[in-house]
């Protein structure tokens, strides 16, 4: 089974002048280092200083941006299309599959009914200033961290994919995404034309490597979150894990340059979203493309075991 992307990867992580060289996302030439836009909230307070670094990090190659509206009740959103301009060429994609609960034991909560999908999209939409969102990905919810879909919010995959891809359909969106997915959703959803996916994934938590390996035959994007772990429940940390940090300090890099490094290098499908609120954390982020692991680098990282995720249910 062949999806409706015909996407092709670029070996290695180098290879153009953006960060990290050239990867494929949807229809779209992009570099494989881009930026995860979650933590622009800390910059609440400070707005101008989330808008200049966004236009930094378009200044050092970015052309990916990753979103939700869900991200700060509507406050990414509105600084990514304050931020960005036309001429910039920037790629956003953006999430739909929960809805802002400020008041809740989360600052989100499960948004799963196709209605809510198109609300989703709606409300990003009008947050971003966009006509139309390059990529929208579809958050599943019984999987990955935090919180599970209980109730009326359990939907059949296949229900929320038809609504998905009306959308697609009515030109709202321009690609569908998924993430939180499981294995077995990514195989039924393949004929729906999946152009990413992204799931929590890292160099020390690997339970998702079969799907990685399906997305890469399939010529699907593979945008792993929490890349260097977390402090999530069930999220061991990439920096804790000794092999990394000997393998940073032979490179003269940080532990966590050499664990993003590591998975540009171990799948051409890759593509990076580390986020941060700190003008220095995204510049060392996007000079992780640049490193150059060695065999004996790469058989190292590789060989550190993975340790299976447990995310605790709500």
């Amino acid at each position: 089974m062949t999806s409706e992307n015909n996407l092709h990867f670029q070996d290695g992580p180098a290879g153009s002048s953006g960060p990290g060289g050239t990867g494929r996302l949807a229809d779209r030439a992009v570099s494989r280092v881009g930026y995860g836009a979650m933590q622009l909230e800390r910059l609440r307070a400070d707005r101008g200083a989330a808008v200049a670094l966004l236009r930094r990090a378009v200044e050092l190659g970015v052309d990916h941006v990753d979103t939700s509206y869900f991200y700060g009740n509507g406050f990414v959103n509105g600084v990514i299309g304050e931020a960005l301009r036309p001429e910039d060429g920037v790629t956003v994609v953006s999430k739909v599959g929960a809805t802002p609960d400020p008041g809740g034991p989360y600052p989100l909560r499960p948004a799963q009914r196709p209605e809510e999908l198109r609300a989703g999209v709606e409300d990003n939409l009008a947050s971003l200033g966009l006509e139309q969102i390059p990529v929208v990905n579809l958050r599943r919810m019984d999987s990955g961290p935090t919180i599970r879909a209980e109730g009326d919010q359990v939907v059949p995959l296949d229900d929320q994919l038809a609504e998905m891809t009306a959308l697609r359909d009515e030109g709202k969106i321009g690609a569908i995404g998924l993430s939180s997915v499981t294995l077995d959703g990514l195989r039924r959803a393949l004929p729906a034309g999946i152009a990413c996916v992204q799931n929590a994934y890292s160099l020390v938590a690997r339970d998702d490597e079969d799907m990685l390996q399906l997305c890469l035959r399939e010529q699907i994007a593979w945008v792993p979150y929490f890349p260097l772990g977390s402090a999530v429940p069930g999220l061991p940390k990439v920096t804790d894990e000794p092999a990394v940090r000997t393998v940073a300090e032979s490179l003269d890099r940080t532990p966590a340059q050499v664990g993003l490094a590591w998975l540009l290098h171990h799948a051409s499908n890759v593509l990076l979203i580390p986020g941060t609120a700190d003008a220095g954390h995204l510049e060392a982020n996007l000079a992780a493309g640049s490193i150059v692991l060695d065999e004996a680098a790469q058989a190292t990282l590789s060989a550190v075991g993975s340790r299976s995720l447990e995310f605790p249910s709500n």
